[in-house]
């Protein structure tokens, strides 16, 4: 059995406060309901979000906010997720309640979805995070790696849903 560690749930305003914020945006040749069906699919994230090796959504559909999920990444990370956003087509976000790693504290991911009326939406994907016991130099280190990351896989998420959409 892992080990699960105990998160600080965290809502929206965590974004204006956290010392680590990441953000990617993407233009999506996509409807705001094909993006959605997408991020509704379990399997979707293992491909396009690569450190992601499983979704079991916890919760039946309707998805809202209280929704909950369980994520399996590399390196045996499980994070235990809730929605603390909901609105199908225009904003979706959760935060980690529980890890199975100690270092997270504090963890939110954002997906804001804007419709563009010419068949396209603007995807802004923002992640915040703080760890225990956090120190300024390994938050210096890691920042231009993860905000790379971030931006790589939301260019892997415009493909994987434009080429969903297109067959």
């Amino acid at each position: 059995m892992t080990d699960n560690f105990e998160c600080t749930p965290v809502g929206l305003t965590f974004l204006d406060t956290a010392r680590n914020v990441f953000r990617a945006e993407q233009v999506v040749r996509a409807t705001p309901e094909q993006i959605f069906d997408v991020f509704e699919d379990a399997e979707s994230w293992t491909v396009w979000a690569l450190p992601i090796q499983n979704v079991e959504w916890t919760s039946p559909k309707p998805f809202g906010v209280g929704t909950t999920r369980t994520v399996s990444m590399v390196g045996g990370i499980v994070g235990y997720e809730e929605f603390v956003a909901w609105e199908r087509g225009k904003r979706m976000a959760f935060t980690f309640v529980r890890c199975s790693k100690k270092d997270p504290e504090k963890f939110i991911e954002d997906y804001r979805v804007t419709d563009l009326g010419d068949g396209s939406c603007r995807v802004v994907w923002y992640m915040a995070m703080e760890n225990r016991g956090g120190s300024s130099w390994v938050d210096a280190l890691t920042r231009p790696i993860m905000s790379m990351a971030n931006r790589w896989m939301l260019g892997r998420f415009k493909k994987y849903v434009e080429n969903s959409v297109s067959t």
